[in-house]
């Protein structure tokens, strides 16, 4: 998308999407570094309050009444989910490009220029950015190794490439992304769906001006699940690769039985049974929670769970021309 025909039918050049939880202590801060900044095309900010337990809210409001720039705020009715919270904010942004990224300050605003040029002169769809060092915790930057190396190994994307939340998007991304209605969004995938005009620059990442990450390890189990049986079968043909090395393995263990008897010697007693029996039962469960987990995510969407409920909008204010 060159940048011409971007500016002729887009607002604005650059959306930057926020999604805000627990973030009233550094939001405002964010915003007024993000306001700073004159990208080619102009810049506006959507704040995604995602059911923030402390006064993000009021924040975020009195943020959307002093802005200087154009900026919208959307408020779930309650905690939905980084990437559903996400999902919402794409479907607010008017840019040629749109940029995510996180409330905490982690992702230094003045990174956000030479993200945009980068996506927009290249001709990217989607620019990821990588950290040379990350000021996450330990436990967390494990997790991220985790779901990145399971990414590889499910979605169609480059090897090696980083997904990080802090990323750039064209409108034409964008667009085709926001048509998944489903409740469990994943972005990532879904842009691994849409184009393989990709590409990653190093930026700098500092560490959390405050508070703790509001990541868990039930969270991140959670994204795992959702990039694991969203975008891929995998999980299901490896299912069905163990249940068939466990009859595989059955077969042996009762030719062995056979052969035991025909050579007149007492066949193997308690122990072996019960360890075959274990093994075979436990593959047997892992199979039925793996279909049980498609069959339940299955049924929740057939179902008409929401991907997100938006209580209060208040649109951006234009700039007089």
């Amino acid at each position: 998308m060159s940048t011409q025909a971007a500016g002729a039918s887009h607002p604005v050049g650059l959306s930057i999407v926020v999604p805000v939880y627990r973030g009233a202590a550094t939001v405002g801060t964010l915003v007024a570094e993000l306001s700073k900044l004159t990208p080619e095309g102009g810049i506006e900010i959507v704040l995604v309050n995602d059911g923030s337990p402390d006064n993000s809210g009021d924040v975020c409001r009195e943020l959307a009444r002093t802005a200087t720039v154009p900026l919208t705020y959307i408020e779930h009715a309650r905690n939905f989910g980084e990437h559903n919270a996400v999902m919402t904010g794409l479907r607010h942004a008017r840019g040629a490009y749109v940029i995510t990224m996180d409330d905490d300050l982690q992702n230094p605003p003045e990174e956000v220029i030479k993200l945009y040029d980068h996506a927009r002169r290249g001709g990217f769809d989607v620019v990821y950015t990588r950290y040379a060092v990350k000021e996450h915790e330990g436990w967390r930057n494990i997790g991220s190794r985790f779901a990145n190396w399971v990414a590889d190994q499910l979605m169609d994307k480059p090897k090696g490439l980083y997904l990080s939340s802090f990323r750039c998007m064209s409108a034409l991304a964008v667009a085709e992304v926001v048509k998944y209605r489903g409740p469990y969004p994943y972005v990532d995938g879904l842009l691994m769906q849409v184009t393989q005009r990709l590409d990653s620059i190093e930026v700098k990442h500092f560490a959390r001006a405050e508070g703790r990450s509001n990541y868990t390890l039930r969270r991140l189990i959670r994204l795992w699940l959702n990039l694991a049986t969203n975008f891929s079968v995998l999980p299901l043909r490896l299912a069905v690769l163990a249940g068939v090395a466990m009859g595989m393995l059955g077969l042996v263990a009762a030719a062995w039985v056979i052969f035991e008897a025909l050579v007149g010697e007492t066949p193997s007693g308690w122990a072996s049974l019960m360890t075959v029996t274990l093994l075979i039962a436990g593959v047997q469960f892992l199979i039925l929670g793996v279909l049980g987990e498609y069959v339940g995510r299955a049924f929740m969407s057939a179902n008409g769970k929401p991907q997100g409920v938006v209580r209060q909008v208040i649109a951006a204010k234009d700039p007089p021309a």
